[in-house]
């Protein structure tokens, strides 16, 4: 039952980040047609990729009204929504507290029945807690940050496109930082990155003790063909360190990268790739992130210590009953993944350093043989279409900002063309095949998994109306009256 419900949340998350509201303006969707209906508002071309976007842009005559209208309405829009369940996440709060004490003032004298229902209030409660919390603290203001983002890129990148034109014109886009395209291997991006590598064995070896660390995939051809893909962009990169890859079998879409060359791509984001470009787009963003040292330049000396403190306070909130549990358990069955405990500054994450990153990403891959668009078609994916539970750490180890679209869209300009690079291969789709049946043994086997969301008490009723259901657009959830929150089990 739990499980369904775990299930139904992560399901709808994936609408919540597809369309957003303007304040007071909610309008029905219309029907799905043959003919797809050109967007005429500023607000339609909002669900339009980036990558359409970028074509779109220049043609398009917005006046400076418009868009600032539009952009005080995601202001406000999103100010309304996070309040509105910021205010729904207390009251929860406060009933728990009511219950709780109620539950113990009466413990000596409830009968059994009682009681049981009174752990089932309390459970509840806990569960449409942490659904709207979720909501207010994650999923509603990346999917704002999102539309943001694109709405710049609207009335910025015309001026912005002249300019990369300009510079290919006159040749001095071959200036730019990292513009040595040329030299990709003989080049030094960094020294000494063969210093980071006893840091990130450390940090592994620490994440692995603690229980932080998923397992690996149980599949030798899912492990080397990953495996594979990265040493192709290794080869063609900067690197100059061996490479580990591992893929984790983790239902969060996310990859990550530790110092000195560790490698962790989880088993949800193979799932959510669509073809072997954005798979090597996603490779060399995390590669990217080591050849330039930014763990090394980010990290305090506390670092670790600071990532097991964090391990230690989730692992502090589950009831195992006893049992030893990785810590990952309790995040991934929660709404929660492994990118929310993870230090950010073990992964180099800050604004500076992920639009290196990206270019340097998007430049290995080119190098590589890939069509360079992978990577910002599957952050498009991420932000657009799949934004859901599972893919929100995607979004704090991987902060939306419209300076990322950009660098890479320009870097994609300046770099010279190559014939048929790749977009999808033979290899990925045996992956995605072989992928299948063990995601879904995974699915099974997740059921009765220790979360952050423990069915302590078995044999509950659900809440007859959870925060939002299946299906329901954030337009409805964000524009809605505000929900009387009340009841043992129940949202009136």
């Amino acid at each position: 039952m739990w499980n369904a419900i775990r299930q139904a949340v992560a399901l709808v998350l994936c609408d919540l980040l597809i369309m957003l509201p303007m304040a007071g303006d909610v309008r029905p969707q219309p029907a799905t047609t043959a003919t797809p209906v050109e967007p005429t508002t500023v607000r339609e071309y909002l669900q339009k990729p980036y990558i359409e976007l970028f074509e779109l842009a220049p043609k398009l005559e917005f006046s400076s009204q418009e868009i600032e209208s539009q952009r005080q309405a995601l202001d406000k829009g999103k100010e309304l929504c996070v309040t509105r369940f910021k205010d729904h996440a207390k009251n929860y709060g406060k009933q728990i507290d009511v219950a709780r004490k109620t539950l113990k003032s009466k413990t000596g004298t409830i009968s059994e029945s009682d009681r049981k229902q009174m752990h089932c209030q309390i459970q509840n409660l806990e569960l449409l807690k942490s659904e709207a919390e979720a909501l207010s603290r994650q999923a509603i203001p990346t999917a704002y940050d999102n539309l943001n983002a694109k709405l710049d890129l609207i009335e910025k990148w015309p001026a912005l496109r002249k300019q990369a034109e300009q510079e290919l014109a006159d040749g001095s886009y071959v200036n730019r930082r990292f513009g040595d395209v040329k030299d990709i291997g003989f080049r030094q991006i960094e020294p000494d990155q063969q210093a980071d590598i006893k840091t990130g064995q450390d940090a592994l070896e620490e994440m692995k003790r603690t229980g932080l660390l998923p397992p690996e995939v149980e599949s030798k051809a899912i492990q080397d063909y990953v495996k594979s893909i990265a040493e192709q962009i290794a080869a063609k990169s900067d690197l100059k360190i061996p490479l580990h890859v591992s893929v984790l079998q983790s239902r969060e879409i996310n990859a990550f990268a530790l110092p000195g060359g560790y490698l962790f791509i989880e088993r949800g984001l193979l799932e959510a790739a669509d073809n072997e470009s954005e798979l090597a787009g996603v490779l060399a963003h995390e590669m990217a992130h080591d050849v330039a040292r930014h763990s090394n330049k980010l990290m305090k000396k506390a670092m670790i210590s600071s990532l097991l403190y964090q391990a230690a306070q989730v692992a502090a909130a589950v009831l195992t009953g006893g049992a030893s549990i990785g810590v990952y358990y309790a995040l991934q069955y929660g709404f929660y993944g492994l990118g929310f405990v993870l230090d950010l500054n073990l992964l180099g994450v800050s604004r500076d350093y992920e639009l290196e990153a990206d270019q340097l990403g998007v430049q290995y891959a080119w190098n590589a043989g890939y069509d360079p668009t992978g990577f910002i078609q599957f952050f498009d994916k991420m932000a657009t279409k799949q934004g859901y539970v599972n893919s929100a750490s995607w979004f704090r180890t991987h902060p939306p900002f419209l300076e990322r679209m950009v660098a890479a869209q320009r870097e994609m300009m300046f770099l010279p063309r190559k014939s048929n690079p790749i977009l999808q291969t033979a290899a990925f789709e045996e992956m995605k095949k072989e992928l299948a049946p063990i995601a879904a043994k995974a699915e099974k086997e997740e059921v009765g998994k220790p979360s952050l969301l423990n069915n302590r008490e078995e044999g509950c009723e659900p809440p007859k109306k959870l925060e939002y259901t299946p299906g329901q657009p954030i337009e409805q959830i964000c524009s809605a009256s505000p929900v009387a929150v009340s009841g043992a089990n129940t949202v009136k």
